[in-house]
This record gives structure tokens, sequence and C-alpha cells, in this order.
């Protein structure tokens, strides 16, 4: 589980008090804030050593009725310091430091005498602030809306998508146009890159961005998804954050930031939660899903999930996900899902069950019970609603309500996260991704590990033989890569794959036909030995959108995986944080120009002799290098 391995350390912070103004700075001196609370304009200035970096509109509601009347105004502030570690139950890194510096303002509004509390937090890797609301002054009131606001002094370089699993585009944020996702990268400068987005969103309306200008500055604003109603005593907002890097890379190494943001893990016994690599079982029969298991069991996989139509059609409401009734447009069955589930605890291989928003939120309560008792590890949630206050809150009491009975959550589709598996791991990943089911290229994909992959984990839908990846995606080598680079707990390999014993047909998901995998091909043993957590993460290239090189470390072992896109990419890989580099053996996994044309990956062993690696990668291609310790 979980669990503070440093004491936290209540002490004062660096703060002067002038006024309306505060003055904070980050542990290390990295950042500096100024909160400005003044007569139609409070504002956090935020700053580092040698320059401006945004300046934030704070405290700035739209309410059902005139509710706050005059100027907030400090009544009391109070300070402390953080500095900890902790361990997360699985991640992309085995230990997470925790050191901030914060304030907590009380406020009371000068014309009625309102209070509420302004949070702001501030690290060496970026700030984050949020609101709390008096019960006796706010409860049972709505906010409307949320003008959050965040100023930039040039018309900065940024990568914007307007859903969750919509491609992207560079752009500049004069040009944003509509609403837009979280978490927002823009580049305003060399060597600087920030992400805004939101942290601990349980019981509110989401929040994206729009585009505002004045004479003076690029806005970019908060855009909740609907009304807030203030139901609860002590209520509080999520957290609003500015992440700041010299590079995109830096900006994903510092994932855990959002972690931080959320409380810590709340269930007590975490045993049975466990990552895994997962196979898709999308025949529904018996014969299909023994296939499947045995194939699981030969590649160490560690579940097979079934997919949409085990219950009945997903968007009937007249299908019952209690019982097991296969949607005839998908499968003829016969599928005895209890003989699959006691076949594969036998092997020791779990079962996961898809089931679409419409059972969820009508047999909720009925079903949890039900799959436990039948042996099931865990479900993906189908299309569930996103976006409104209650939508957000029955998703995070789903999963709250799923770990009473051991299960496990993969949340499909829009949903993207926010760091709430540090408080309930069992919501092991998420998608909010657009991940290979939608063939991204290898530029779209090279955006989503420096942008998406910041809010933390992402199911990517990994493929490996279908089709589409040597005609749209780069190749067998870079689908190596990805698994590698972008982070899942549960990491869905061979998408649009079946074992070659499953039963097969033509017509397969995404309009093509199904392949079968051939499992003597080398790189299955690549995926076999591939591990889905990390104790260590480093990002060695950050080129959004042209070229990435991600380092992880499980054990005593390196992964470090390379993806171009457009054109011939020259790697050179400084391997210094290694040590002495004769310690390890390697392997590299590649496709040259040949391989690229015969659809093959090549398979290299030798001994490192530098401190320096160099490769060629072919236009949108991929490549993994693997170092293992031998003294």
């Amino acid at each position: 589980m979980f669990r503070s391995i440093l004491i936290t350390l209540f002490i004062s912070c660096a703060i002067i008090v002038q006024g309306q103004k505060l003055r904070l700075e980050s542990p290390n001196k990295v950042l500096s804030a100024e909160v400005h609370l003044a007569s139609g304009n409070n504002t956090i200035h935020l700053s580092s050593a040698s320059q401006t970096l945004t300046d934030i509109r704070i405290l700035d509601f739209d309410w059902t009725e005139n509710i706050v009347q005059g100027d907030w105004q400090l009544i009391k502030s109070d300070k402390r310091t953080v500095n900890r570690k902790w361990k997360p139950l699985f991640g992309e890194r085995n230990t997470i430091k925790d050191n901030y510096n914060e304030i907590e303002l009380q406020l009371q509004s000068s014309g009625n005498h309102k209070k509420m509390r302004l949070y702001v937090r501030l690290y060496d890797e970026g700030i984050a602030l949020k609101y709390g609301f008096d019960k006796n002054d706010f409860s049972g009131l709505t906010i409307k809306s949320e003008s959050t606001a965040f100023h930039f002094s040039s018309d900065a370089t940024t990568w914007v998508a307007g859903a969750a699993q919509s491609a992207y585009t560079k752009t500049t944020l004069s040009q944003l146009k509509g609403e837009f996702e979280r978490p927002l990268v823009v580049n305003p400068a060399p060597k600087l890159f920030m992400a805004i987005g939101e942290a601990a969103l349980v019981d509110f309306a989401r929040m994206k961005f729009t585009y505002q200008a004045d004479a003076k500055s690029y806005i970019v604003q908060s855009a909740l998804s609907g009304p807030v109603a203030l139901d609860k005593a002590a209520y509080e907002s999520p957290w609003r954050y500015v992440m700041v890097g010299k590079t995109a890379g830096e900006l994903v190494e510092n994932n855990y930031f959002v972690l931080n943001l959320n409380k810590p893990n709340e269930i007590t016994d975490s045993s049975w939660i466990k990552p895994g690599k997962v196979l898709r079982e999308v025949t529904l029969t018996t014969a299909g899903g023994g296939a499947a298991v045995d194939f699981a069991a030969r590649n160490q996989i560690d579940y097979v999930e079934f997919d949409a139509g085990w219950y009945g059609p997903e968007e009937s409401t007249a299908s019952d996900a209690s019982r097991v009734n296969v949607d005839p447009a998908r499968s003829k069955g016969p599928l005895d899902l209890q003989s699959i589930i006691d076949y594969a605890r036998k092997k020791n291989i779990g079962i996961l069950l898809y089931v679409n928003k419409k059972a969820l939120e009508t047999q909720l309560d009925q079903i949890l019970p039900i799959y436990q008792k039948w042996g099931v590890k865990g479900l993906k949630f189908g299309f569930v609603n996103v976006g409104s206050q209650q939508a957000t809150a029955w998703l995070h009491e789903a999963i709250r309500k799923a770990a009473q009975y051991k299960l496990m959550v993969d949340v499909h589709d829009e949903y993207r996260p926010t760091g709430y598996s540090r408080t309930f791991p069992n919501l092991i990943t998420q998608e909010g991704i657009r991940g290979d089911e939608e063939s991204p290229s290898s530029e779209q994909s090279l955006i989503t590990m420096f942008t998406r992959a910041i809010a933390g984990a992402g199911d990517y839908t990994n493929c490996y033989h279908a089709v589409r990846v040597t005609t749209k995606m780069g190749g067998k080598a870079a689908q190596m890569a990805k698994a590698v680079m972008l982070y899942s707990p549960w990491q869905f390999i061979y998408w649009y794959d079946r074992p070659a014993d499953a039963p097969h047909k033509a017509g397969g998901a995404g309009g093509e036909h199904e392949t079968l995998i051939d499992e003597s091909e080398n790189a299955v043993a690549f995926y076999r030995s591939l591990p889905v957590t990390w104790d260590e993460t480093k990002v060695l290239k950050s080129d959004i959108g042209e070229c990435g090189i991600i380092a992880r470390r499980s054990g005593n072992r390196w992964y470090i995986a390379m993806l171009g896109a457009k054109v011939k990419q020259d790697i050179k890989i400084d391997l210094s944080f290694l040590g002495t580099p004769d310690c390890f053996k390697a392997q590299l996994w590649s496709q040259d120009e040949q391989g690229l044309a015969k659809n093959t990956v090549d398979r290299k062993e030798f001994g490192l002799t530098s401190k320096v690696f160099t490769t060629t990668l072919e236009p949108n291609a991929g490549a993994v290098l693997i170092l293992d310790k031998i003294k």
C-alpha cells in the first residue's frame, strides 16, 4: 500500500506579507509566486529566477445568485512546508518525493462577509491552487462558471486536442478555437515548457479550456462542463496547476506531481490489486476463451478481457449484465463464462469483463457482488459519461464501490485521469487517449506521449500484427517501442490479433481482417518479458511530434525505447546514467529499411563498450534497446 517513508515537516516557509500581497518560494527557490488581492484583480504571479512565467487570475466565480458582495480580503494566513517521500503501489517509479511550500489564505468578502479559503502550493516542479468554501456561507449554492485564467505574454506554441480521444494539432495560442483538453502544454520560449491542468477531480464539473485575448496577453481560461452544486460541508474544488520544465520530457518525468495533489491510498488491503498485460477476447465463445487463456498462460499475459457483447447488445437497456447472454450480432456462441473463469484461475490468469454504461448505471450495485462471486478480477467501464459534476461524482463512487468487492477498473472512453489512482489504486488505468485502435501516426503518438502522458496512465491498445501497423503506424518495432513509452499498468497487447487456435472470422474490429498471432515470431518473446510498471523513468529526448527516447528500469533491466516520425533520425544516447557500460549486455530490437519492407523485426545482441549508443531510425520507425546488468 501507499505509505510515507519520511516524516512530514511542518515548519514556516518564506513568506512576506505586504498589505494584500503575499510571496512564496518553492523549496529550492526554483519558482516563486506572489499572490495579489486587489479590487477586481486577484492574481498569482508565477516566475522563475530568470523570467515571468504566467499570471493566474483567481477567485473569479459566477454564482446562480449575487452571493458574494465586495472584494475578497485576507483575514488570516497559515503556512507550512512538507518534505516527504512515499511508495506507490505501482507506477512509473518506485518512490515519489512530495516537497512543497504551501499557504492557506482565509478570505472574507468586504460587502457581506462571506468566507472561503484559497490554498496555494508551490513545488520546484510547479504551482497548484484550489478553493475551499465555508459550509455556513456556501452550502446549497451553485457555481455557474469558473474563470480561472492563465495569462501569457507571447503567442506561445501549443498542442491542442478538442476531446480526450481527438487527434492533436500543433498551433499557437492565438489560433485556438472552441474548447480544448487538459493538460495543455505550452512552449512560450526555448527551454521552457508548461502544462496546465487539474488534479483531484472527484466531485466537481470537469475543467476544459477556452482561449481569450486582451491588449496585453494571450489567455487560456477554464471552462467548466456544467454547474457545480456545493451540497457538502467543507466543500473543496479540484486543484488547478501549472507544471514547469526545461523540456516536455521533464514534465512527463515529473508527472508524479499530479498524484501528489491527491489523497493517499484509502484501500486498507491492496494485495489484490495487480497490474499486468491483457489479451482481449472478442469471439465470445467457450472455445475462444479457452484458447485465449492458454495463450496467455504460455506467454506471461496476466489477464483475458471479454469484450462488449458477452451479456447482450451493450447499448440496449434490455441487456442484463448479471447473466451471460451473447449478442448474436457479435457472436453465435456458445459461451460458458463461468467455466472459463474457473479454468483461468487454475492457470493463474485473471478474467476481466467489459460493461457498458447502460448496465453500469442501472445495475452497478447488483452486478459487483455477482462478479466477485464468479471470480472476476476487474471491469472495463465502457462509454461512461464524463464532464458534468453528476457524471464525475457517479464515476468515482463506482470506482470506490468496485474496491469494496476487490474489483479493479479500467475506465473507457473520454475519461482523463487527474490522479485518483493514488487514492483508490483499484483504478488501474483509463483511456482518454488516442490509442492504436484509432491508427495514430507516429507524429501523433509523439505528441500524445509528451502531452496526455503528463496526466497519467493511458490504455493505449497496443497493436503488433495488425495490417494497419505497417500501413499507418510505422511498423512493428514502433509498436514495441510504444509499449514501453506509453505507460499503462494494464497494458493491452495484440489488440487486433488472435491466438492461432481461437475461432477466427474475417472482418474483425476496425474493419480489417483479424490477424493470427505467430508465436514463433521473435517479438513474441519481447512482449512475453515486457514489464508494465517501473522502478525508474527517464526521458532522454522529447521533441514533440518528431522524436522521443524514454528509458525505464524494472529491477536490473533497462528498456530504452525510441520512436521517430516523418524523417530518418540519427539517434545518439548518453548512457552515463548507467555507470560503467561494460556491466551491461544489450539487445536491440529494430527495423531497418529492409526490415520494414519485409515486415520483420531484427534482434541483435552485443556487449556495451561505450557510454554513448548510436543508431538510425527509418522514417516513422521505432526501436527498443534492452540492457541487462551482469555484474
